[in-house]
């Protein structure tokens, strides 16, 4: 299946559900800003089970090499979705070193040889996984088996041992185009680091293994931490910065991120953005309070019904100057929120200097 196949069943599915027998409004793209439209969303998943395992707690997104969607629950279990349907076709359960449970958020599917499969057909994509607990990448096969772990920086460990906060580690993983340089984001500061002001954490790719690269620092918006990074195909990266005030509802931002010119941080202990440090740049594509609500209902006060708690981003494709990108909020296993699927169309302004 093409990739462009793919996006239009995915966004197909999506739109279903935003019909206008399903929710009595147009079926045409909506503009959240000039760059960001969102095509639709699916409620399909939310507090349904597959083979006895919840559904939900959905904290990242990312795309096998047979097309299909793979959705990482945060209560370690990875799901497969078709992307006709958006259904679970398949189910793994992942473990630490010592059999437990992990607080997973971040995923990727890695197939860096051309996307080759095995002699039967199958996909061999492994999934690199990433843990706030630790924090963590850890490298399993498509059957959950356990391969590896990535070496981490003693400053991003959760104090004591480090200066990280516990639960505001690596909450985002991506790849940069050319498969050699994976990305961790950091949810919340270091102690020391002005607050604000988060660490995004690489590897370069070393034969199967990859070693510890350069670090750069991104400062969020007041109140916000960075709940996912995607790669662009041009290198850049696609920012998620999300917040929840009780009463009031989620904040959920997207942003374009370039780390050219950014300063590598790893040998600086305390960043203010200050010093000559020059933060990664971003720019604002749209705060999604803006986007049409596209009939959604909210089970908690939203400033936009469409929201929730948004975790898992992934790019699918690309057409006509737009990228197509999937999101899922989190529903923490909570009748107060929801899991929810949205397709966006998204414009990438020109670089900057070109």
């Amino acid at each position: 299946m093409r990739l462009r196949i793919l996006l239009a069943t995915v966004t197909a599915t999506l739109a279903a559900a935003t019909s206008p027998a399903a929710a009595g409004t147009p079926a045409a793209p909506h503009a959240c800003s000039s760059t960001v439209d969102i095509r639709g969303f699916s409620d399909a998943l939310d507090k349904t089970s597959y083979e006895g395992t919840f559904v939900g707690n959905l904290s990242a997104l990312s795309v096998d090499s047979d097309k299909r969607i793979v959705a990482l629950s945060d209560r370690s279990s990875l799901f497969t979705l078709d992307p006709k349907t958006l259904k679970p076709t398949s189910v793994v359960n992942l473990a630490d070193e010592k059999g437990a449970a992990l607080d997973s958020e971040g995923l990727l599917v890695d197939f860096p040889h051309s996307r080759l499969r095995s002699s039967g057909g199958t996909p061999t994509g492994t999934r690199l996984v990433s843990s706030e607990t630790e924090p963590s990448v850890r490298r399993y096969s498509r059957d959950g088996k356990l391969l590896d772990r990535l070496p981490v920086p003693a400053p991003l460990a959760v104090a004591p041992a480090g200066r990280a906060t516990a639960n505001l580690t690596f909450e985002g993983l991506t790849l940069l185009p050319g498969g050699r340089t994976l990305l961790a984001s950091m949810e919340g500061s270091l102690s020391g680091d002005t607050p604000g002001i988060v660490r995004f954490q690489t590897w370069t790719r070393q034969g199967r293994h990859f070693a510890s690269a350069a670090q750069y620092g991104y400062r969020t918006d007041t109140g916000l931490g960075v709940s996912e990074t995607t790669a662009t195909p041009d290198g850049r990266l696609l920012v998620l910065e999300r917040g929840f005030t009780a009463g009031y509802g989620n904040t959920v931002r997207l942003y374009l991120a370039d780390l050219r010119h950014a300063t590598d941080t790893r040998g600086i202990d305390t960043l203010t953005g200050q010093g000559g440090v020059r933060l990664v740049r971003k720019t604002l594509l749209a705060d999604l309070v803006n986007c049409p609500s596209l009939g959604a209902q909210a089970h908690q006060p939203q400033p936009n019904p469409l929201l929730d708690n948004i975790e898992g981003m992934a790019v699918t494709g690309a057409a006509h100057g737009w990228l197509n990108v999937l999101l899922v909020s989190d529903d923490n296993q909570n009748a107060g929120q929801v899991t929810r699927l949205y397709s966006l169309r998204v414009r990438l302004p020109h670089p900057a200097g070109h």
